[in-house]
Formats: structure tokens, sequence, C-alpha cells
């Protein structure tokens, strides 16, 4: 019998050594700091770092891309003092993400799209992230969105049919817009968008915790739904 020994954690025989190697995730922020009406936004901070911090404590390697590869702004609504010092590794990654059309995104194994309405002004209108979008689909590949991420959704159409099409998913709903006064900063409401494109909407009530799983689509509400909407990536990609 071949004895087993152990190398850097890995248990392996003498002649053969196998290592898991660790899950790749690409996480695909805004770069608009205004809203359709001049207000600043960005990305929401607690639905970048909770997942990009619960994904480095699977040991999983995340890369931070946006659009035109300059700092992320943080909506200034979702900073406070604790959160800044408890996310503080989060922040500095927003600092420094790679230009979208440089990431050689065949390698990784999840995208990822936090939300803040920052997206709706860049994400749902870029080609680059609809290609991403539509090559992660035709893979099998984790797609996962919050809140307004699921912007950057809108553009993957292939063939004339959009990737939402038929699928079910979630988003910040127009009730959670008009709940917290946001209208006037919408260049339009996510939750019609995603319906006309063709997407079964599935909604809770404001700022109530909802997680939607469709197949490789894994999609949450809201900033509330953060820390489920992490656990839930983390528990697809550990099967």
């Amino acid at each position: 019998m071949t004895d087993e020994i152990e190398v850097q954690g890995q248990k392996c025989t003498e002649e053969i050594c196998s290592f898991e190697f660790p899950k790749q995730i690409l996480m695909v922020v805004t770069n608009a700091t205004r809203g359709a009406n001049g207000q600043r936004t960005g990305v929401w901070f607690e639905e970048f770092a909770v997942p990009y911090l619960g994904f480095l404590e699977q040991g999983y390697e995340v890369t931070v891309a946006s659009p035109i590869g300059d700092p992320a702004p943080i909506d200034p609504a979702s900073e406070n003092l604790i959160n800044d010092v408890k996310w503080s590794q989060a922040k500095k990654a927003l600092n420094a993400p790679l230009k979208l059309n440089t990431v050689d995104y065949m390698v990784f194994d999840a995208i990822v799209l936090p939300g803040g309405h920052g997206p709706m002004m860049d994400l749902a209108k870029d080609e680059t992230l609809g290609k991403i979008i539509n090559y992660f689909a035709t893979q099998n590949k984790l797609i996962a969105a919050i809140c307004h991420g699921p912007a950057g959704l809108l553009p993957a159409v292939k063939d004339g049919v959009a990737f939402v099409n038929g699928r079910r998913l979630t988003c910040f709903t127009n009730d959670e817009e008009i709940a917290a006064k946001k209208q006037d900063l919408l260049p339009f409401y996510l939750e019609d968008a995603l319906k006309t494109a063709g997407a079964e909407f599935v909604k809770e009530g404001v700022g109530v915790v909802n997680i939607v799983e469709d197949g490789n689509l894994i999609t949450g509400q809201n900033y509330q739904s953060a820390k489920a909407f992490t656990d839930a990536i983390i528990k697809y990609l550990s099967k």
C-alpha cells in the first residue's frame, strides 16, 4: 500500500499529489459617480465588502474590475466609520480595479455584480460585460448580482434574446426606490427593465432579505441580503 503524505495541507500519495486550486471570482463594479439627477452615487459598500471579504475567508482568489479601470466610487450614503474600519481591506480593493476589457474572463469560476445606483449608469450598457455574461451563461458558470447589480445583466443579449429572458431573479424593487426616495436618481426602474427583457421577477417587501436562485444565476434584492447572497454563492461553489 502506498503511504499518504501531507503537502501544504493536501493529502497525497507518494507518487501523486493533487492540489485543489482556489476558486477564481471576478467582481465587476461601477465607475459611475453621479446619478441621473447629478446626485452622488457609486457602489453600495456593503454589497461589495461583505461578499469580497467572505470570498477571501473561503480562500477564493478575487479579481476586481470596472469598465474604465479607475477607482470605483463608494456611495457616500453607504459609508460609516465602523464599517470603514471593519471593511478596510475591501475599500483598498476598490481603489485599483482592472479595466474590464483587459481581463481574461474565461479563467473565472464566477462573476459577481455588486449594486449601488452606479451600475444603472454604466454597467447597464457595457458591451464588454454583456459579452462576459453571455460566455458565463453558455459555460454554465455562476452569475451572481445583488440590488442594482442585475443592471449589468441587461447588455447580455444573444441572437436577439436577453440573457434574463425566462430567468427567475430579483433586484432592488420599484417599491424600494420609492421608499428610499431615489426616483430622481434613476435613468429607469431596474425592476421594470428586467421584466421588459422577459425576466420572471420575484420580490419581497421593502428591506426584506430575498435571494433568488435559478440554476447558475443567483440574485439578491437589496443590501440587507448581502450576507445571505454571499452564503448562497459560497454554497453553490462548494458543490
